[in-house]
């Protein structure tokens, strides 16, 4: 079944310790969206500018990617960002950030795309996010992913917000920040409690983890030799988790978890590379070997 993903979309100049990468597609609608592509149809939403190349575009095209909802201001600029990140990719400068068209976007979601089934709602603000959910129809399944500026700003949305989806993904800073809970499964449980019937903590190096009333699942990282760009990790795991997820059809917990291990399949290809670069070249037949790997360090 296809999947509905709104949120941004970039071009990113990133830096790190393997050298620079300068206007490469970003965002977190373009991360998500082809890593979710790799699975079913995807149904792009978002905004750039006349500015943007017309090999991201193509990029998209070649992967699966719906343009039908993207809205291109022609005598505008696409949300640009420049960051280098620090020699253990624990912490990034955002050295220059400019939204540009992104500023005044607001979603709107083409009448053929409003039935889809499967809905992402990639990190953005929370109020782009609740205008989304006011225009989809009956969708089967919906995730979302936020940030810690929106727990910062924009609190109260992020909760009305997780009282209208069935999944939620936050990293571990992000979670305890909004819990208040130090410990994981704690931080979890007080997140179903909001309203989702699930719930992913990314762990970063340490993986995973996946939470419902029904229980816990919990899922390593792939082990790689070589980061070079982490940029996008956390996009693509939610991109992956739900294109496997709209591929299948389904929504319990079970499905779920091999959602999870795809989207650390997808996260780890993404970031042996700058931006895309890895993903563009990646295989089907190169996803569906990490995930037997990754299934068979586990045992599950």
């Amino acid at each position: 079944m296809p999947l509905l993903i709104v949120g941004s979309i970039g071009i990113d100049t990133i830096h790190t310790e393997h050298g620079s990468a300068p206007n490469v597609l970003g965002g977190s609608a373009s991360y998500a969206s082809v890593a979710a592509g790799f699975f079913d149809r995807v149904h792009l939403v978002g905004i750039v500018g006349g500015d943007f190349p017309k090999q991201h575009m193509d990029l998209y095209k070649k992967k699966n990617v719906d343009l039908t909802g993207l809205e291109m201001i022609s005598n505008g600029a696409t949300f640009r960002w420049t960051g280098k990140y620090h020699p253990n990719f624990a912490t990034r400068d955002t050295l220059e950030i400019h939204l540009n068209v992104f500023e005044t976007f607001r979603p709107k979601i083409p009448a053929q795309y409003r039935k889809t089934p499967y809905v992402l709602l990639a990190n953005i603000d929370p109020e782009l996010q609740l205008m989304v959910l006011d225009q989809i129809e009956k969708p089967r399944f919906v995730a979302a992913d936020t940030m810690d500026l929106w727990l910062n700003i924009k609190l109260e949305k992020v909760k009305e917000m997780l009282r209208r989806i069935d999944l939620i993904v936050m990293n571990d800073e992000e979670a305890e920040q909004f819990t208040g809970e130090k410990n994981l499964i704690r931080a979890g449980k007080k997140l179903l409690s909001c309203g989702p019937k699930f719930a992913a903590i990314k762990k970063g190096a340490n993986g995973a983890a996946l939470f419902s009333k029904e229980g816990i699942f919990q899922v390593p990282a792939y082990p790689l030799e070589t980061v070079v760009d982490p940029t996008g990790a956390g996009d693509c795991f939610i991109g992956g988790l739900m294109g496997y997820l709209a591929s299948s059809g389904k929504k319990s917990f079970n499905d779920l978890k091999k959602g999870v291990v795809y989207g650390t399949a997808m996260a780890s290809y993404a970031v042996e590379d700058f931006s895309l670069q890895n993903l563009v070249k990646l295989k089907k037949t190169g996803v569906t070997k990490r995930f037997a790997e990754i299934r068979k360090m586990t045992g599950f």
